[in-house]
């Protein structure tokens, strides 16, 4: 083998080295990149679901007395909580077995705070709320309650006496009347007080009633209104929750007040003044407690003047200036406690005493009253 074929056979050997190495190079697999480790991701808070409370109301909302103001404190509360809070409000259930069916309906459809405005459903409520021990539950002007069921009123025998002392001063005939709507001793104590507050501006006020026996019926309110007023009364007083008495008033000629709401766009001549109730207060205490996890039952409150849930507004511009200072001064005397409205001596209307001479009453005492007072003609029923 010469030198040339030796040569070109070391040659050929190197290149089948190169091209052995270089295929053993492509059969090799290349380890493989780390995975990162995934980035911890906070967890989102769930939201925590609003607070659902409804309230049942006896009349219409539109009725521009009671469940209107009941309706315009749902909506302070809505204003005020945001979404922390989902309302709802049934209209028109009657003092029936209809209540019971419309508060287990309210619960049924998740409602967690359950308000019923009226007398009227106090035993229906407890019914329901002896069922339904996780739901909370409030009664307006009622004295029963229950480990998950409380009350809570409003003292608008001081609006009623406020609007007395006007009416004692601005009537001509020295005769008053009032349209009743139930003889409870809620509605005794409003007719009461109010000619307490007439007679301590005139002593020989005396007061008319005709009861209609239902809170809201306008035309029975309009047929009492104008009885009264044909019986002498030239200032009406009513405890109904329509502004039909202030608007006879007004056809009739004569003079009237608002009732729970101000009521002067009714019957601008005739209005003298409005007594009405502010719950917004009492309902954003309430649900405030339910939020914080701090509402208990079996508690009673009874908020007027000095908590703000009652005042008189919208006086006339007629009625003289030193009456409006003496209710200036009453609305002063209710909030720090140096004036009492039901202070002896106090009469019945048979001559027999309710208060001696300056005793002052109690509660038990307002909240049981089923006489009137001197002044105040007839007796009430079943009394």
């Amino acid at each position: 083998m010469t030198d040339l074929q030796k040569r070109s056979l070391l040659k050929l050997a190197a290149l089948s080295a190169v091209a052995a190495a270089a295929l053993m190079g492509c059969g090799k697999k290349e380890a493989a990149a780390p995975v990162p480790a995934p980035v911890p991701v906070a967890a989102t808070p769930a939201k925590a679901e609003p607070l659902k409370v409804a309230f049942a109301y006896v009349g219409p909302v539109g009725d521009g007395g009671w469940s209107f103001a009941h309706d315009n404190a749902r909506k302070a509360v809505e204003k005020e909580f945001g979404d922390k809070v989902v309302t709802s409000f049934v209209e028109k259930v009657p003092e029936s077995a209809d209540a019971e069916r419309v508060i287990r309906d309210m619960a049924g459809q998740g409602a967690q705070l359950i308000f019923g405005t009226t007398f009227g459903y106090m035993e229906p409520m407890l019914k329901v709320a002896a069922d339904l021990k996780d739901v909370k539950f409030e009664h307006a002007t009622g004295y029963k309650t229950a480990p998950n069921l409380r009350t809570y009123d409003s003292r608008t025998y001081e609006g009623a006496y406020l609007a007395g002392v006007i009416a004692g001063k601005m009537s001509k005939t020295g005769t008053l009347g009032v349209v009743g709507s139930v003889p409870i001793p809620e509605v005794v104590r409003n007719i009461n007080s109010f000619t307490l507050g007439a007679q301590s501006v005139n002593p020989a006020i005396k007061t008319k009633v005709v009861w209609v026996n239902e809170w809201f019926n306008p035309p029975k309110e309009t047929e009492a209104a104008t009885a009264l007023i044909n019986g002498g009364a030239d200032v009406l007083f009513q405890n109904t929750d329509s502004s039909a008495v202030l608007q006879t008033a007004e056809k009739m000629g004569k003079r009237a007040f608002g009732w729970d709401s101000d009521m002067t766009a009714y019957g601008p001549k005739a209005h003298l003044a409005s007594a009405v109730i502010n719950w917004a207060p009492y309902y954003i205490k309430s649900v405030g407690e339910a939020l914080d996890g701090k509402w208990t039952g079996g508690t009673s409150a009874w908020w007027g003047v000095k908590e703000g849930a009652i005042d008189l507004v919208s006086i006339a511009a007629d009625v003289p200036d030193d009456t409006k200072k003496r209710i200036d001064e009453v609305k002063a005397g209710l909030k720090d406690g140096s004036f009492a409205i039901w202070k002896g001596p106090i009469m019945d209307n048979t001559g027999k005493e309710l208060l001696a001479k300056d005793v002052v009453a109690d509660d038990k005492f307002l909240g049981g009253l089923k006489t009137y007072v001197k002044g105040v003609e007839g007796k009430v029923p079943g009394g």
